[in-house]
């Protein structure tokens, strides 16, 4: 089932200033495909979970309308509109078992889509095999751990077969290790199934490593959509560079001036072209390559073992940041000791942003 926005909008009253409105979301236009994970993406109040808010129809829009398929499902509450929910909480009955939490929502049904009791116990058992805890029916949510409580909401969110899946920050709860364990269940689960889903989070790590499609978004706009390494390769302005990508990107001032872009005094890169004036500089950790007689210099103050690779800490007079941190080969040679390292620089891993707009140059 695609999902079509139309210029979505959602604005509140201010509790700060009286007869003002709060834009959380921004004439959001965009069709989201078929049987696609998408991932909406950005800081807490960006307008991300109120998107999806307006989507389940728990929240009305102010401005323009909401598909599904070709259906406009703008004024429909959100018990027809077929949407599957689970959000950060889990939400589960405490005093039902794993089995009565998954059919709650088929004893609801009415008419035609009535239910037996049998059928219903064959459905719930059916969507326990595909999330894996077929083997917990008879328990209590207190007898579950974190990812298995997650995965019964799931489960109960997909008995009904959903139009669209929508996950409000669903792993937030879990440790470090469990949201990687889960959040790859998730993606094999909505494979499996084909559910068009939308999945909310501010963890841009999890969301790139799941998503078919990201949308970036900052203060209830959106700033740029597309497949995760794109978006990740190729960003529109500074925020998204920002963003995306564990470590960040370093950001310096620059110029560009006689054909060529400047940190400080030392010219890093050809930049023909390109219009002159000063810049933010924008390099991505795993774009430096030490070199000896390379053209941009730091003053290093440590290295960090990663494994496979080391992370060098440096400083910089023209660095926005604490630190400018380069990720390179573990067995590049550099020298815990020494006090200046000297780099060459991955022109693919350098974007130049505009210092006023902050839009990519």
């Amino acid at each position: 089932m695609k999902v079509v926005l139309q210029d979505l909008t959602k604005r509140f009253a201010s509790r700060q200033e009286k007869g003002k409105d709060v834009i959380a979301v921004n004439h959001f236009d965009f069709e989201i495909p078929d049987g696609q994970l998408v991932g909406l993406l950005g800081p807490s109040g960006c307008g991300k979970s109120t998107t999806l808010n307006l989507i389940s129809g728990l929240e009305t829009p102010s401005e323009g309308k909401i598909f599904f398929g070709d259906r406009d499902v703008t004024q429909l509450p959100p018990e027809e509109r077929g949407v599957g929910l689970v959000f950060q909480n889990y939400a589960l009955y405490p005093h039902l078992t794993v089995e009565e939490n998954i059919i709650f929502p088929l004893q609801n049904l009415k008419g035609k889509q009535k239910m037996t009791k049998e059928a219903m116990r064959e459905k719930a058992l059916e969507v326990a095999r595909l999330v894996q805890i077929d083997q917990l029916m008879e328990r209590k949510p207190r007898e579950l751990s974190g990812g298995q409580q997650q995965r019964v909401a799931i489960a109960r969110a997909l008995v009904k077969i959903p139009n669209v899946l929508l996950l409000d920050e669903p792993l937030s709860n879990l440790d470090a290790r469990l949201r990687l364990q889960t959040r790859e269940e998730l993606r094999r689960i909505q494979r499996d199934t084909g559910v068009t889903t939308i999945f909310v989070t501010h963890d841009q790590e999890e969301a790139m490593s799941i998503s078919d499609l990201i949308i970036v978004m900052k203060d209830g706009v959106v700033n740029q959509i597309g497949k995760p390494q794109e978006v990740y390769d190729d960003p529109v302005n500074l925020f998204v560079a920002q963003f995306l990508g564990t470590p960040a990107i370093n950001v310096l001032e620059g110029e560009i001036r006689d054909g060529s872009l400047y940190i400080g005094q030392e010219a890093v890169l050809p930049m023909a072209g390109k219009a002159e004036g000063p810049v933010w500089v924008g390099i991505r950790p795993e774009g430096f390559v030490l070199d000896e007689k390379g053209p941009f210099t730091c003053e290093m103050d440590r290295v960090e073992v990663m494994g496979r690779d080391v992370s060098v800490v440096c400083r910089h007079a023209k660095m926005t940041g604490r630190n400018l941190r380069a990720i390179i080969p573990a067995e590049s040679g550099v020298r815990p000791g020494q006090r200046e390292v000297r780099f060459s620089l991955k022109p693919y891993k350098v974007f130049v942003f505009d210092r006023e707009s902050e839009a990519r140059r």
